[in-house]
């Protein structure tokens, strides 16, 4: 059976956590750059539909796509290499496989047969992998597969694999990513675990045709030997993964690995042309070798957890290496965030940036530092819940409404300046069910926001129930917070700044999810700019 697209799988052993995301999409990166149309989609092991109601300390950020998928946030990382928007299409989970089968058998689609997890569940996942073939004309769909080899969980999932193997044996291979640790009492590597990690995948049929190998080590010649041996591998199909400085070294070290090339010839596809990886290198240089940097405040109420804020973090690293700068960020628990501490937290800081969330936890904090940031001049940036609190702050300290608050935390405020939208007020479930996805916004000339993006027509990703009430606009506007954005259908308000400070700006939009290397986010650019500025002063 031929097929034209190609499709490459990316499994994990050992352990969870060793970079198959980032593998993944140093590879596409590479195959990128030498021409071929590729896209990477992750088929996630737990049995949500999506991400979406699941608590950042599960499992880190939900990454929101144009088309207002909420998925995991390796998707994020996918976006971030290739600068090619994902979807709906490209994030699949166990909960979704399952729910598909099971509306098909209520419809009676399977015509009386005993529906079972081989052939119906296995057909449905290999289904979702050409989905995304089907849908694009995309040359080779990396797909990885979530958690880690033994997983009761993911079974389906690589039985699913085995198959499209044996459909499009010339069409299909497998590269699994596995640990090499490092003894310090023996002073060496082992690869036993890694051979456990291959004969487990052997057992449920499938051979592995690359194996990426995390180690903190160099592989010598003699290791690599042993494991070709003991894996039934290719000497050069075994690929040392070292740890990296960054995660945008990576698609360097897979480069020097030669990865792209053995790829593409276990596909049987030409090496076409050399990689060009010129504005990599130069985005690279400035990420390793910055000539200035700032301080910035990231207060949130995840902090510990850092994946929760990944897009945003990663944001900072583009918008800093477009100004030539470091971005250190301060991590800042809202919780613990109060008047009397404020001062020493954020002494040196050049710019705050307060983060979205869900719930009241943390909230008074936020506020305390939207104050401190609007008061000392620093430069602001709210997103989200973070804009919400400025403009909660702005009623309280400004306007003098102290009982101004939004209605997810204070039903019954007497300034709801902050409520709930209309069309989301007789929704009971949770899941899926937010203002997802790209929406257009309005900008004003004349604004922070008209000045970073150079044109008053943007397109931005959403993730929220709740909206800045327009019932209180005028007095916000007397008083000097002015709607600089604003979706030009609804008239909901996007954007809020103070003009008379020196870079204050809240979002209702989510903008760190569409920074990427090659197009670093224009308000993350503007707002390291006005930091920059600041820290000069």
């Amino acid at each position: 059976m031929s097929n034209s697209t190609k499709y490459i799988f990316v499994t994990g052993g050992v352990t969870s956590s060793l970079g198959k995301g980032i593998i993944a999409a140093s590879l596409a990166k590479l195959l990128q750059a030498r021409g071929y149309s590729t896209t990477i989609q992750k088929l996630d092991p737990y049995i949500n539909i999506d991400p979406g109601t699941l608590n950042p300390y599960e499992h880190g950020e939900c990454f929101v796509t144009d088309d207002g998928a909420e998925t995991d946030l390796d998707l994020g990382h996918y976006e971030r290499f290739l600068n090619v928007p994902t979807s709906q299409a490209n994030n699949i989970t166990t909960g979704r496989i399952y729910q598909s089968v099971i509306e098909k058998e209520r419809r009676g689609e399977f015509l009386g047969k005993t529906v079972q997890v081989i052939p119906h569940i296995t057909d449905e996942i290999k289904e979702r992998i050409q989905l995304l073939s089907k849908k694009g004309t995309f040359d080779i769909v990396i797909t990885e597969i979530g958690g880690t080899v033994g997983d009761i969980e993911s079974l389906p999932y690589v039985e699913a694999v085995r198959q499209m193997l044996w459909e499009f044996e010339n069409d299909c291979i497998v590269i699994h990513l596995t640990l090499i640790p490092y003894l310090a009492a023996a002073g060496e590597l082992k690869t036993k675990p890694t051979q456990h990690s291959v004969k487990q995948l052997l057992e449920l049929g499938v051979q592995p045709d690359i194996l990426c190998c995390r180690t903190e080590h160099d592989l010598d010649l003699t290791l690599r030997k042993k494991i070709a041996k003991f894996c039934n591998v290719s000497m050069n199909a075994v690929i040392e993964a070292k740890d990296a400085g960054t995660i945008y070294e990576v698609p360097l070290l897979m480069q020097k690995e030669e990865l792209d090339k053995v790829v593409l010839e276990k596909l049987g596809l030409s090496s076409k042309s050399v990689p060009n990886l010129e504005s990599w290198n130069k985005f690279l240089g400035f990420v390793q070798n910055p000539s200035k940097e700032v301080n910035i405040g990231l207060v949130g109420k995840y902090v510990e957890l850092k994946d929760s804020y990944k897009s945003i973090s990663e944001a900072f690293i583009h918008s800093g290496a477009e100004n030539d700068c470091k971005v250190n960020i301060k991590w800042i628990h809202s919780e613990k965030l109060t008047k009397a501490n404020i001062n020493d937290e954020f002494e040196g800081l050049d710019g705050i940036l307060v983060a979205p969330g869900f719930g009241s936890r943390g909230i008074s904090g936020k506020i305390e530092a939207v104050r401190f940031a609007r008061e000392n001049n620093v430069p602001f940036f709210g997103i989200c819940l973070g804009m919400q609190c400025a403009v909660i702050e702005f009623a309280r300290h400004e306007l003098g409404w102290t009982d101004a608050h939004t209605t997810e935390i204070a039903e019954d405020c007497k300034y709801p300046v902050i409520s709930m939208m209309e069309e989301q007020k007789n929704i009971a479930n949770m899941g899926g069910t937010m203002r997802l996805g790209s929406y257009k916004c309005q900008v004003k000339p004349e604004s922070n926001t008209f000045a970073a993006y150079n044109s008053d027509l943007i397109f931005e990703r959403h993730r929220h129930r709740y909206e800045f009430n327009s019932d209180f606009l005028q007095d916000f506007e007397k008083a000097g917070m002015i709607a600089t954005g604003k979706n030009p259908e609804t008239g909901l308000v996007e954007v809020v700044e103070i003009p008379n400070h020196p870079w204050f700006v809240g979002t209702q939009f989510h903008p760190e999810y569409k920074s990427t290397v090659a197009n670093p986010h224009p308000l993350f650019v503007a707002f390291i700019a006005a930091a920059i500025k600041h820290n000069q002063k």
